[in-house]
């Protein structure tokens, strides 16, 4: 496991025993999510549909103490298969947020993919908050405050989703 903390950008990194193809296919299909969430904020998907490009959304129902039950909703804006998957979560129904001027805040998840021998891959976590306005940036710390130790339990979950199969 490493991790790696810069200003506006936090990854983290796993060797996980399966091949790419295999652990795209569960980052592709948000109805997984909440299976391989580290934060305990996931609570499902909206819609069944598996991503299958950019411009694809998905909306995710959430839960934070601080806002209670609201949505995501999340515009992907990376698609590689089987290599490289992300997205840009936007403040949906029930978020505090959600008919703020500026409601795009810019931050993005990605998940990159670099296969290593025969049957294991390298997953690279990324929460990358150098598009975010500076006063949403500042609130969560860039994403540093808690959400490493998160992302380590990520993509734990997901080995463990990976060894089952």
């Amino acid at each position: 496991m490493t991790s790696t903390t810069g200003e506006a950008v936090v990854a983290v990194s796993r060797r996980i025993e399966a091949p790419a193809e295999g652990i795209f296919r569960i980052l592709a299909d948000p109805g997984r999510h909440p299976d391989l969430d580290g934060s305990g904020m996931l609570r499902g998907g909206v819609f069944d549909a598996v991503v299958s490009g950019v411009g694809d959304v998905f909306v995710m129902r959430m839960h934070y103490e601080r806002y209670g039950d609201y949505e995501m909703i999340n515009h992907v804006v990376e698609y590689e298969p089987d290599r490289r998957i992300g997205w840009e979560p936007r403040p949906g129904q029930g978020h505090p947020d959600a008919t703020a001027p500026g409601v795009a805040w810019g931050h993005r998840w990605i998940f990159d993919l670099l296969p290593e021998g025969a049957g294991a891959t390298v997953v690279t976590e990324t929460f990358d908050s150098s598009r975010m306005p500076e006063d949403k940036r500042a609130e969560v710390d860039s994403g540093r405050a808690w959400w490493q130790t998160q992302m380590a339990s990520t993509l734990e979950r997901l080995a463990e989703l990976c060894a089952a199969r």
